[in-house]
């Protein structure tokens, strides 16, 4: 089972986001997804940044792939897509439909988690026009992508995000401008000030959403680390971290040693606790509500 870190959420300084990405480098990761998806205003990287780091975790041994955004806006949107898919140095992971039609019949893509490839039919379709990889969406429950790959077409690799706070929705207007009274397009960039998003509370204090500019997310971080056994015994090829400002290391490293552990180890979601900015949950998995933690079985 190999381990892949995705694309990076949250907007950080430039000089944030390639420190991390050196420090990326020397993390026992397969797969490293890389670029912009989540909005077009955040220029701290442009796209010759993302291929200079990409080279260099080829050099490092790792697998760069390149993502394009999920929810394209305007012209310049669709433009800057267009400049990814034709870049033929590195795989492409496709964020949505668009994408997806510029690839077809061209070359191999992966198919990204908010393409909601729920069935058979839709996955041998994506399948046929050249996915070599799918991500299974977010929401999806053991049982249901069991089924689903026991027909899934030969060759297909199958990746499951397993760590991080979910990007639930994606909205044309930007939640965290509108925290701080600023039109979208004079936003000022607020969301830098967020390296993890910035969490919204019930009236209660209880921590229940993160805004993250144009993208909503879960406040509790999905984990399924007491989960591997079931996820290698599904048929799962690939898990997903997620990227966060803090204990990245830790966490990767967590996740390396249960891949390779003989026997789960029922205590190694508590000892991850204290490195997550969240409250853990692992609900869909388990065909409950997302913000459920269902225990290890004994």
């Amino acid at each position: 089972m190999k381990l892949s870190l995705g694309p990076l959420q949250y907007y950080w300084p430039r000089s944030t986001v390639l420190d991390f990405y050196q420090a990326v480098a020397e993390m026992p990761l397969d797969i490293v997804y890389l670029g912009e998806t989540v909005c077009s205003r955040r220029h701290e990287l442009r796209q010759s940044d993302w291929i200079d780091i990409a080279r260099m975790l080829r050099d490092a041994g790792k697998q760069p792939v390149m993502s394009t955004m999920v929810l394209l806006e305007s012209t310049s949107d669709v433009a800057d897509m267009h400049k990814i898919v034709r870049e033929t140095e590195f795989m492409i992971e496709a964020g949505d439909m668009g994408a997806v039609h510029n690839l077809a019949g061209q070359r191999s893509f992966v198919a990204g988690p908010q393409l909601n490839l729920f069935n058979a039919d839709s996955l041998a379709w994506m399948a046929s026009l050249g996915a070599q990889r799918w991500v299974a969406p977010l929401e999806m429950r053991q049982a249901d992508l069991a089924a689903l790959l026991a027909a899934q077409p030969a060759g297909l690799e199958t990746e499951v995000f397993a760590y991080g706070r979910l990007p639930l929705a994606f909205s044309a207007r930007c939640f965290t401008a509108r925290h701080y009274n600023l039109p979208k397009d004079d936003c000022g960039f607020s969301c830098i000030q967020h390296p993890d998003g910035q969490t919204l509370s019930t009236r209660e204090g209880e921590a229940f959403l993160v805004l993250n500019g144009i993208q909503t997310q879960s406040a509790r971080v999905h984990n399924l680390i007491q989960d591997i056994p079931a996820l290698r015994a599904t048929g799962v090829d690939i898990l997903r971290l997620s990227p966060q400002s803090q204990h990245m290391a830790q966490i990767v490293a967590a996740f390396d040693a249960a891949r390779q552990a003989a026997a789960p180890d029922r205590q190694a979601l508590e000892a991850l606790r204290a490195l997550m900015p969240g409250a853990a949950c692992n609900g869909y998995w388990h065909g409950q509500p997302g913000l459920n933690l269902v225990p290890a079985q004994p």
